[in-house]
């Protein structure tokens, strides 16, 4: 476990530095990091303040929070196939967000958008927590996550079908692909509260996932509060989901792809996964994001297609692996 924690900080890190110094400008890495801590603000010191350091960030802190969310939701579901967007915030989250940029409130202020999504991904935990009730049970708060989900996107496609304004309507579907391109540090600082605040509430549930193991019964038995512990993990993963979803759009399968893959590696434990799932998170969205930069720099290719299109076959893959072990 220690070794691979070791592993993935050093991977992050060395990832971290690499998206720092890749653009498209040709510029030495040495340069481009002494730019960062220079003092002579010139133009290529704000690029690297301005452009480079915030979508590095971004990624380090969206990722990190996908795979924590994700890690806990499989352990608190025990379902490797659960994910984050399961409780239907990343639905809510966008639709807010498409209501702003179709009335054109996104285009008044530079975070009128984040706080639109934020706002939806507020309203989403409201109705999810109104539907599976302060009793309900993982069951209860699927087919809620569910309904709010289908709700949402039918909502946004309603949106999008309505739109008259064909610009408007191309800026929905850019900004659902997800994104980190053009980011600042407002949005980094706007984003990692969300972040901070979802860790601390899921970080409390660590010693239920691991009592959850042995079912709910056994869970109870030792003192675990699950209806607490229910709460605690809807709001964490709605703080991490939504603040996300505001400011880098819908990216998806992070969450899914990432604690299936260091399951493994970690043993039986969701507490330890939760932590591992984090740097792993980190690591998946900083190379997707560089993968990006360096496969086609001047087309544009959106960051949520390249996770899907990395976590979309082994989505398919466990999908098969887990009907042959219930044969």
């Amino acid at each position: 476990m220690t070794r691979l924690m070791v592993a993935l900080l050093l991977c992050l890190v060395g990832l971290f530095l690499l998206s720092l110094t890749i653009g498209p400008a040709d510029v030495p890495a040495a340069d481009s990091l002494a730019a960062l801590f220079s003092t002579d603000y010139g133009p290529l010191t704000l690029v690297m303040r301005e452009i480079r350091l915030p979508r590095a960030i971004l990624a380090v802190v969206i990722g990190a929070g996908l795979g924590f969310a994700g890690a806990a939701m499989q352990g608190y579901l025990r379902n490797p196939l659960a994910e984050p967007g399961l409780i239907g915030v990343s639905g809510s989250a966008a639709l807010g967000a498409v209501l702003a940029i179709h009335t054109g409130l996104a285009a008044s202020s530079t975070l009128a958008l984040p706080f639109a999504a934020i706002t939806g991904a507020v309203t989403g935990i409201v109705l999810i927590m109104i539907l599976a009730g302060p009793r309900g049970g993982s069951l209860t708060l699927i087919l809620a996550g569910i309904a709010i989900s289908a709700l949402a996107g039918a909502l946004t496609s309603l949106v999008l079908n309505l739109s008259p304004n064909l610009f408007a309507a191309n800026e929905i579907i850019f900004w659902m692909m997800g994104s980190l391109a053009d980011r600042s540090m407002v949005h980094v600082w706007l984003a990692l509260p969300f972040f901070l605040v979802g860790a601390a509430l899921i970080a409390v549930t660590a010693r239920g996932l691991d009592a959850l193991t042995l079912g709910e019964d056994a869970a109870e038995t030792l003192g675990i509060n699950l209806s607490q512990m229910r709460i605690l993990l809807v709001l964490g993963t709605a703080a991490i989901v939504g603040g996300g979803t505001a400011v880098a759009g819908a990216i998806g399968f992070v969450g899914l792809v990432v604690p299936h893959i260091l399951r493994p590696m970690v043993g039986s434990s969701p507490s330890r996964l939760l932590w591992a799932s984090a740097l792993g998170g980190a690591v998946m969205l900083q190379l997707a994001d560089i993968t990006i930069r360096v496969i086609l720099p001047a087309r544009d290719l959106k960051l949520g297609v390249v996770t899907a299109l990395v976590g979309a076959p082994l989505f398919l893959h466990l999908i098969y692996k887990t009907r042959k072990e219930l044969l």
